[in-house]
């Protein structure tokens, strides 16, 4: 008789993730490591000496399983101070990241069959956590030619009776780039249209330099078809802290919390009360973080210009750009090693984000400019 005891198929199921081999870069000693999106600064002082302060108060147990009120309530400040926009408590969930934000939102809405809309090249996550859920991921390909724009008679061709929801990440984790006010009316129209949720993924909101930020919510009407996420983790350089929070209707909002009080019940107290001191200090924590991250997402773009055989879309957001291969002599792949080899440079393979991201590499400018301009100067050195 076959063993019972075996790990679930369909898990198995998950592919290759994003994150390191650390054997096997072991035997590299000089790497500048661009690959992951984590920020090389700390969580700011004013935010840790808070939080121990909290800690000191008593909020080391179990908290409210929707989130710590007075979080809520600033969230909620916050929303109508920059966006004009009212939000309730009853449309609020605080979540342990918005990595898990997503996948208990997905849980929230999907039935098994049902379809939701991926736009590639996407946040590799994605795919499994609607997998997860039951649903079936459907991959709409953008083209970088055209800037990754949306075309909404092309969206409309994946559109049918099974499809649910709609994943948009704004600013967009790999490529860059940062969809405005116009291109968010054409996904709305869409939404309204065939009665889709849209999952608005927004973690990235400091990080748009050309313009002010617009969420997909504050469209007229779009409040009763988004379901929002953003996260403290790039903003507030609090990636290990996993603390994030939803907004949706009420009644996906219930839901949500049923299906979280399963998984982990409460987001942690004190990465709750980092939060709040995070946003009580946003007016002169974002500026500087953005700031800085301008400054080096502008500097690799300049010197990846001077680099022959890659060519790109130049971003608009986040701090990532997502070069392509000029040759096709060359796989993702065999390029990485390449570059890791021979220029001891770490990026991650396009293909990790979907087959539309197959000839690209992302580029996290995460380190400080001297130690991107001396990966770059490598870069520039390698002959193909």
């Amino acid at each position: 008789m076959a063993s019972k005891r075996h790990v679930a198929q369909r898990f198995q199921l998950l592919g290759e993730s994003l994150s390191l081999d650390t054997a096997a870069l072991a035997k590299y000693d000089n790497i500048i490591d661009l690959s992951i999106g984590d920020m090389d600064l700390a969580t700011d002082e004013v935010i840790i000496d808070q939080a121990f302060a909290d800690a000191k108060q008593g909020y080391t147990r179990y908290g409210n399983p929707k989130g710590d009120p007075e979080l809520i309530e600033a969230i909620q400040q916050v929303w109508q101070e920059d966006y004009q926009q009212t939000i309730g408590p009853e449309e609020v969930l605080v979540s342990t990241s918005s990595c898990l934000g997503m996948s208990v939102a997905l849980m929230s809405i999907i039935d098994p069959g049902d379809e939701v809309l991926v736009f590639a090249p996407y946040f590799s996550p994605y795919k499994h956590q609607i997998e997860l859920a039951g649903g079936v991921c459907v991959i709409v390909p953008l083209s970088a030619e055209d800037g990754y724009a949306f075309h909404p008679e092309q969206i409309e061709e994946y559109i049918n009776e099974n499809t649910k929801a709609m994943i948009l990440n704004n600013p967009c984790n790999p490529t860059g780039q940062y969809y405005d006010k116009d291109s968010l009316e054409i996904i709305a129209r869409l939404a309204k249209d065939h009665d889709l949720f849209v999952l608005s993924d927004e973690i990235y909101t400091n990080y748009v330099f050309d313009e002010a930020f617009t969420p997909l919510r504050t469209l007229d009407g779009m409040e009763d078809y988004t379901i929002t996420l953003n996260s403290f983790s790039k903003n507030f350089m609090m990636t290990g802290w996993r603390v994030g929070y939803v907004i949706a209707p009420p009644e996906v909002i219930q839901v949500m919390k049923h299906i979280n009080d399963s998984l982990i019940y409460t987001t942690p107290a004190l990465s709750q009360r980092a939060a709040l001191e995070a946003i009580q200090h946003r007016h002169e924590l974002l500026p500087k973080y953005k700031a800085i991250y301008e400054e080096r997402l502008r500097f690799v773009v300049e010197k990846l210009k001077e680099i022959p055989y890659l060519e790109f879309v130049e971003p608009k957001g986040t701090f990532y750009v997502f070069p392509r291969l000029k040759s096709r002599d060359l796989t993702t792949k065999e390029f990485v090693n390449l570059l890791l080899e021979e220029c001891q440079v770490l990026v991650t393979p396009g293909y990790l984000f979907g087959e539309a991201g197959e000839g690209h590499v992302r580029i996290a400018c995460t380190k400080p400019i001297e130690e991107l301009d001396e990966a770059l100067e490598r870069m520039k050195q390698l002959e193909l």
